[in-house]
Formats: C-alpha cells, structure tokens, sequence
C-alpha cells in the first residue's frame, strides 16, 4: 500500500513537471515567433530620444506610459511608424491603445493602423496620405458623423487600396470599406485593445474593450490580398474636434502555418475579392433657412414695400398738385 501511495506520488510529481515544461515551452514559442523588429514595449526610448525600429511624425511625442500620436487640441496630427518592412506571409499585430479627451458630446477626430507600401508620409487622411496602396484600419470617433450611414460612432472598418481610391472624410469612407463595426472605447478605465489579423488571405479584426481579456470578432473578410514587405504604422488627427491618441504598446506575431504555400507575395497588388468600386459622391443637400433667417427676410421685405408704397403716395400727391396748379 505504501509502495503503491509512494508511485502515485512520483508519477504526479512527473505529469506537473511535463505540464510545467510544456508551459514554458508554449511561452517561449510565443516569445520566439513575436518579431521583436515590428513590436514596441516599454521602455520606449533608446539612447537619446529616439525609440529602436520607429519613427516619429508631426505632433507625436513619447512619456515613460505612452506613445501620444495627438494631444487633447485643435489642428493636431502626428504618427508613429515602423522602420522595417514586414516579410511575414501570415501575421497578427496587437495594439494596445486609449483614445481619451474631455469632450462627452463632441469629440474626433481618430486614427488609423496602415500596412502599407509608403511611410511617413503626412497628409489628410487622419494624419496620413488619401491614395495610399494597402491596408487601413480606421477608428473613426467624429461625434457628427456624416453620410447617409446609419451606424455609431466611434466606428472600426477597413480598407483595400491599390493607390487608386480616394477616401472620402465627408462619407467617413463607407464608400470604400470593406466591413465595420461599432466600437465604444473612448475614456474607458481599463485598457483597450485590437487585434488585426491576416492569414490564409483572410482578415479577421477583434477588440478587447471590456476589460474581460478575451478577443471579440469584429469582421472577418475573406479573399483579401497583401503583399510582403509593407509597412506597420499608426497615426492621428484631430480637427476642430479633439481627442488623446495614445498608443502603448504593439506586439506583432509571425504565424507558422504548417501547410502554408512558400511563395514570394512581394509583387501582389493589393485587393479584395469582394471589392465594390466607390459609389459617387453626391453632395449633401443645402439646409434649409432657419426659422430666425426667413423671419429677418421678409422683415426686409416687408420694410422695402412699405417704404415703395409710401415713395409711391408721395410722387402721386406730387403730381396732383402739379397738376392743378397747370390748371389754374
């Protein structure tokens, strides 16, 4: 009986060891397959100011907590951007990010997550160039959406460009996007999350903004082609709305897939099998006078009359009595 208690024991204390091996092994796997080149962690900085394997643009700033792509101010744009071209086939980039402002009504502008051919390049599009070729991850938060749409805001949706399509601000791009979803994640108290995934010519987008540590599915969109040695990047703008764009931290991932076909991917063209070509814009219709406005005009008018009729009686008597007095 001894002997048998004895054996248990040994072969109990085994099976932890095997699950405690196999513990460490599957963290270091993780480690082994996060491209530390494409990934940004605390501390930021290097030596002097600059942070290893990024670049700033514009308004960005670093602190010890934050990478700050724009202040809570009017008019800001800045962005931040990865130095080495991504040659991964398959891959996941997690982003841990809080967008805050004091703003409860009013608040924008947002920002966006490229993988695209050209970095650091400013320009309209939430900080960064209209015509990009490439992937776009947009997180709009104007609070005065425009366009006929009839989601939320502040919105997630993506974007496919070959360098040929315009986004257009005044439609807040659902003429070109591929899916979206509403998202809340401003001034939240716990972190907020996304991750962007592309494997197998599928992307799938899913948020962590309910403090459960657990991805929910945003979209998925099958059929989509990106091609290798593209750029990671992220940038914001504001207007005359603002916000706090801050990014903590990005972790990207390699994913090995075993059955995955080893073909140079450098030279495809970026697109998407169910890509709808952008509808024409069509300009909002010109609103109506206000009420104050069309009382103030025909106050004028009203005066303007009163005024002829009255120039009117006056230039009558006035020819009467000439009139009389050629008689006389």
């Amino acid at each position: 009986m001894i002997e048998f208690k004895k054996l248990r024991f040994v072969s109990g204390y085994i099976v932890l060891l095997l699950i405690n091996f196999c513990n460490i092994l599957a963290e270091w796997n993780t480690e082994d397959y996060m491209k530390r080149e494409h990934s940004l962690t605390k501390p930021y900085l290097g030596s002097g100011l600059t942070i290893p394997h990024w670049d700033l643009l514009g308004s960005t700033i670093v602190t010890d907590k934050y990478v700050r792509l724009t202040p809570d101010s009017r008019s800001r744009h800045g962005s931040l951007w990865n130095a080495s071209p991504v040659q991964s086939r398959n891959w996941e980039v997690q982003i841990n990010f809080k967008i805050t402002g004091n703003g409860k009504d009013l608040f924008g502008d947002g920002m966006v997550i490229w993988y695209t051919k050209e970095r650091m390049q400013p320009g309209p599009v939430f900080g960064s160039k209209d015509f990009f070729e490439g992937l776009a991850i947009f997180i709009d938060t104007y609070s005065n959406h425009n366009g006929e749409h009839t989601h939320m805001h502040p919105y997630i949706s993506a974007m496919i460009n070959n360098g040929s399509l315009h986004y257009d601000h005044d439609r807040d791009g659902t003429h070109t996007q591929m899916a979206g979803c509403e998202a809340k994640l401003r001034n939240l108290q716990y972190d907020t999350h996304i991750s962007i995934k592309y494997q197998y010519n599928v992307l799938t987008v899913s948020t962590d903004f309910e403090g459960k540590a657990a991805w929910k599915e945003c979209f998925t969109v099958n059929g989509v082609m990106l091609p290798t040695g593209y750029y990671l990047g992220m940038s914001a703008a504001t207007g005359d709305l603002s916000d706090n764009h801050d990014v903590l931290s990005v972790r990207f991932y390699e994913l090995d897939l075993p059955d995955d076909p080893k073909e140079d991917r450098s030279h495809i063209v970026p697109s998407a099998s169910h890509f709808e070509p952008p509808r024409e814009h069509v300009d909002d219709p010109k609103p109506g006078m206000s009420g104050i406005k069309l009382f103030f005009i025909m106050f004028v008018c009203m005066i303007g009359l009163i005024i002829v009729v009255v120039v009117g009686i006056m230039l009558y008597q006035k020819h009467q009595e000439n009139s009389r007095k050629r008689f006389y």
